[in-house]
Parts: C-alpha cells; sequence; structure tokens
C-alpha cells in the first residue's frame, strides 16, 4: 500500500469511482521484471507476442530475453549503465527491454524517425554502453559515428521476426525501398540471432523499485528541450497497476491487446506493452499504424482491447470501409497524447459497440494520471478521474503554491506513485516542475465539483486575443463538427492590433468542398466573435509526430517552411 501523505486533500472524486476500483492500489515492493516474471511462472504457453502471423509464448519471450541479458553482460553491461533501444514496434523490442532490465540497465527508447543532430543529442546526454537497432536503421547511427562514438551495436534484421514463409516477401519490399538487407560489418556490431539464441543465464538483478531506474524516456517536457525523465521500476509498476486495475471489463489472462502506437513513446509502451505482459494478454504487434492494414489485424486476431491515438481513431472512422470489417470484438479503447474530439467517440463506439474512454498522462507520469470509468458515468470532454493513489489540483499558472477554487481555470498538478524521479542531469528544470511530490503538467485544466478534470489547452498554446484567452481545444471541436472537415488544427499568429488572433488549419473530408469564409461564419454562430478564427488555411495533411500529435510549432512557421500545403487559403474580411 502507498503511503498516505501526511496532509489529506479532499477527493471528492472517490464517489464516482465504479464498482469494483479501489481508491488505492496495492503496489507489491517488485521490480517490473519480477512483475513480469509472475506472469510468465502463471501463463507460460499463452501467447504473449503475435508479430504478423509469428508468435512467442510466455516462455519463448522471457527465454530469449533472458539470453540477451547474459549478451548484454558478456559485454561488460550491468547495473545502472545505458542501453539504447533504436527499434519499431516489433517482438525485439519487447526482447530487449526486459534483457537490459533483466541485469539492472537502464533502458534508453529512441524513436526509429530519430536521424542526425536527433541522435547525436540523445546518445551524447544519455551515454549508452550499446545499442539495438534494425539493419534497416543501422545506417542512420553510421552516419553520425564520426560525431559521437557508437558503443556495441546488436543488430536485427526485420526479416527474423517474421514467419519463415513471409521473409522472402520482406525483403522483397526492402529492396524495392531501397533498405538494407545485409547484416552490416564493424567491429562494434553484433548479430541479435546470435545473443537471443546462444546459450546464457542471467538471474533477474534486485534492487529498490523506488530508486532503481528502469527508463530514461527522453520528451520535451514542459520546456519543450529533449531531457531525460527517469521513471523507476515502482514508477512503471504503480501505473501498470493502476491502470489495469481501473478496466473493470478486462479478464486477466484473456485478452488480446492491438498494440499500434510506437513502443518508444512511454504511452504505447504502459499501455500498448506493459500493461498486457503484467496480465497474461497477447499483445498484436503493429509496426505502424496503417489503418487499413489495422482493420485486417482487427479481422484475424479479434482484440479486445485497441489503445489509441485521436488521429488514429480519426483514420478510423473516415474509413469507407470500415463497416465492412469485424470490429466488434473490441470491448475498450483508451485515448490519450491528445485530445479526443467528441464526434470521433462516437462513432467509433457505433461502430464497435464498446467504450472509447479518453484518458491523460505525460511521460514525466509513466504516462497515466486520468481516465474517464469503463463502467458507469463519464463526462464528454473530460480527461476523467484521477487514478487510484493519485492526487490533482489546478494552480495560479504564476504562483504554483495558491491552487484555484472548484471550477477555475489554472495549471493541472498530480502526484501520485507513478510521478517521476526528475530529469537525468537536470536540477533546475526538475526543480522547476516538482515540489513537495507535485508534477505540474504544463497544461491548462478545470476540475468540477465532482473531481472530473477538463484540459483546456497547454498553456503554451493558449491564445491571448487582446486580454482576452481562447483555448485551441475549444475552437477545434467546434471544427470538427463541420461535415466538410476531416481534421483541423489552430494556433495564435501575430496580429499588430490583438497581439495575436486565432488561424485555422484545416484538411477537407475528400468528396467535399468548403470555403475559408463558410467555416470562419460557422465558427462565428457558435463561439464568440473573438474566438472565431480570422483566416482558414487548407493543408492536404497536418504535421504530427511520431505520436501522432499535431506539431502547433510547425503551423506556426512561416508557410515557406511548413511542408505539405495545397496552396488554398482564406481570411475573414
Amino acid at each position: 500500500m502507498t503511503d498516505a501523505p501526511a496532509t489529506e486533500p479532499a477527493r471528492p472524486w472517490l464517489s464516482r469511482y465504479p464498482a469494483g476500483v479501489s481508491p488505492h492500489v496495492a503496489l507489491p515492493p517488485k521490480l517490473l521484471t519480477e512483475l513480469v516474471d509472475d506472469a510468465v511462472h502463471r501463463w507460460g504457453a499463452r501467447t504473449a507476442l503475435l508479430y504478423y502471423g509469428a508468435r512467442w509464448s510466455y516462455a519463448r519471450f522471457w527465454a530469449e530475453s533472458e539470453r540477451f541479458a547474459a549478451a548484454l553482460a558478456r559485454e561488460r553491461i550491468g547495473p545502472g549503465d545505458r542501453v539504447a533501444i533504436y527499434l519499431p514496434n516489433c517482438p525485439g523490442f519487447a526482447i530487449a527491454l526486459f534483457g537490459v532490465l533483466r541485469i539492472g540497465a537502464i533502458a534508453v527508447p529512441l524513436s526509429p524517425l530519430y536521424v542526425g543532430d536527433d541522435l547525436v543529442r540523445v546518445l551524447v546526454d544519455s551515454e549508452p554502453k550499446a545499442i539495438v537497432t534494425l539493419e534497416i536503421l543501422h545506417p542512420n547511427l553510421a552516419a553520425v559515428d564520426s560525431r559521437v562514438a557508437l558503443p556495441v551495436v546488436f543488430v536485427a534484421r526485420l526479416r527474423e521476426f517474421y514467419p519463415w514463409s513471409r521473409r522472402p516477401f520482406v525483403n522483397l519490399v526492402l529492396r524495392r525501398q531501397g533498405r538494407p538487407t545485409r547484416f552490416p560489418r564493424g567491429a562494434k556490431v553484433r548479430p541479435w540471432r546470435r545473443a537471443v539464441r546462444s546459450p546464457g543465464t542471467a538471474p533477474i538483478h534486485l534492487g529498490d523499485a523506488a530508486t532503481t531506474i528502469a527508463l530514461f524516456q527522453y520528451t520535451g517536457g514542459t520546456t519543450g528541450i529533449a531531457k531525460a525523465a527517469m521513471l523507476t521500476h515502482r514508477n512503471l509498476v504503480a501505473n501498470v497497476a493502476q491502470t489495469n486495475g481501473w478496466n473493470t471489463t478486462r479478464v486477466a489472462g484473456n485478452e488480446v491487446i492491438l498494440a499500434a502506437i510506437p513502443f518508444f513513446h512511454i504511452y504505447g509502451l504502459t499501455v500498448g506493452l506493459l500493461m498486457g505482459l503484467a496480465d497474461g494478454a497477447t499483445v498484436v504487434i503493429q509496426t505502424r499504424p496503417e489503418p487499413g492494414e489495422l482493420l485486417g489485424l482487427i479481422d484475424r486476431y479479434h482484440p479486445t482491447q485497441l489503445p489509441g491515438v485521436p488521429a488514429l481513431y480519426q483514420a478510423l472512422v473516415r474509413r469507407e470501409d470500415l463497416a465492412r470489417h469485424d470490429i466488434r470484438s473490441i470491448r475498450f479503447c483508451l485515448s490519450g497524447s491528445a485530445p479526443l474530439p467528441v464526434e470521433v467517440q462516437r462513432k467509433l463506439e457505433a461502430a464497435t459497440g464498446g467504450r472509447i474512454l479518453e484518458g491523460y498522462g505525460l511521460t514525466e507520469a509513466s504516462p497515466v494520471t486520468h481516465a474517464n470509468p469503463t463502467e458507469g458515468e463519464r463526462r464528454a470532454g473530460s480527461i476523467g478521474l484521477p487514478l487510484p493513489d493519485t492526487d490533482q489540483r489546478v494552480v495560479d499558472p504564476e504562483d504554483r503554491r495558491r491552487p484555484l477554487p472548484t471550477g477555475e481555470v489554472g495549471e493541472l498538478a498530480v502526484r501520485g506513485p507513478q510521478v517521476m524521479l526528475g530529469y537525468y542531469r537536470r536540477p533546475d528544470e526538475t526543480a522547476a516542475v516538482l515540489e513537495d511530490g507535485w508534477l505540474l503538467t504544463g497544461d491548462l485544466a478545470r476540475i468540477d465539483a465532482d473531481g472530473f478534470a477538463y484540459v483546456v489547452d497547454r498553456k503554451k498554446d493558449m491564445i491571448n486575443v487582446g486580454g482576452l484567452k481562447v483555448y485551441p481545444r475549444e475552437v477545434e471541436e467546434v471544427l470538427f463538427e463541420h461535415p466538410a472537415v476531416a481534421d483541423a488544427a489552430v494556433v495564435g499568429v501575430p496580429d499588430a492590433t490583438l497581439g495575436e488572433v486565432p488561424k485555422a488549419f484545416v484538411v477537407r473530408r475528400a468528396g467535399t468542398r468548403v470555403e475559408a469564409e463558410e467555416l470562419i461564419a460557422y465558427t462565428r454562430g457558435r463561439l464568440a466573435h473573438y474566438k472565431s478564427p480570422r483566416s482558414v488555411e487548407f493543408r492536404e495533411s497536418l504535421p504530427r509526430s511520431g505520436v501522432q500529435k499535431v506539431l502547433r510549432r510547425v503551423l506556426r512557421e512561416p508557410p515557406a517552411r511548413v511542408p505539405g500545403p495545397d496552396g488554398s487559403a482564406g481570411s475573414a474580411p
């Protein structure tokens, strides 16, 4: 049981918890590796990982993970050392992760989209002693070898993770894409195949779960500068226990989770992989969330859970062939990483018959802090209630020590066992967001009388129109209601008179035609005049991050520096 804070804050939300959910989560003093080891002993023969027809039972996954741990130990890598995992979603990610954790080392997940300066910054900061990657990504590492001394690199061939029948096809596709299919050579290069097949044992390194760091999870945080959030084993075990306990519809040892969101991001890692492996679930892995392929995987494997991001759900509900696919096996979807439009939630629930719940979290909290209940009451537009053993409050953005009254908008702060130790080698930035266990999220929110929280917007994304506050999300929600709008984002742009005014970037729905003036008039009929966009720019797509968040900072840049516009734009008179 977690320690109770010295001063218990009011928790009106506890009365809104669904039946069967405890306000406290029992936290065994275990490492994440011990938690999954328990699952392996209980469900050893059950399929743990399923990748385009290739299956790893819990026993096989754990054995390969141990052999990889032994391979790391032979390279003199041990407790506290860092190992970078530079992989897309594939079974190797899970095997490598638990091999690293097994010897007490720290995993450093890297986006496979990173190249050049992005790679150099993270490698210089984290100083890994080993890197795990694919042959198709190895050239990115070789390209920065002159700028940073590369450690030992374990290289897997993508075809190794596919069934034998599909391996020639994988190589054919890579060759057509101009991707390397040969194993790279070099003094510091080690074959993944040999590492996971060579005999070797490695006992689980034991330590204090509260202080033993499991991950360096890189994030822009609230300052926009990439830095490593230090997440401990206790942080991750707590968040797994909190989120699995929250899902009252789940059946341990019987769930099938379709993991389409990236494991290199803490949201995909926790809700797509760790929650499943701790619970005896089968994790169906998709390398990248392509909607057509995803629907095929749903037809074939009948997942019960589909964690995702709003952009993924938007892509699904826009598909004209959605009704031809059997998606009613899905009982539970947790939406995170960005605000979920209410209209998208409604359409997907009608298609699946399941519940699409908006939740909330951030890298520094492992990541989930809030979610709407899986059964019983939920509130449209709300991120839900705090998870068990999680406190919340809204504070004055100019004075974080001053909590604000119920219903007022301020900066959301959270406290719980899932909150990070701090940022690696950045004490000043740690102090800027952590105080007395409270984590400042950088999000503006309000909390109603029953404890349901509503994120209004990112603090840095708020638009100041002549002293009046405009939150992009409320404008975007209105735009999404227009039948011709497929995607939308709103940012503030400079104005000589008012300082800033809203500007909308819109993707038209296929087969429709709408002009800027019509959309502006549409919003003015539903919002205060100052909140309506002064201009609308149409795009074929919106720039998004690797986890599908709209990159507002890119939209704010001058048009010549932003890729992808179709050239059409309009403005209000």
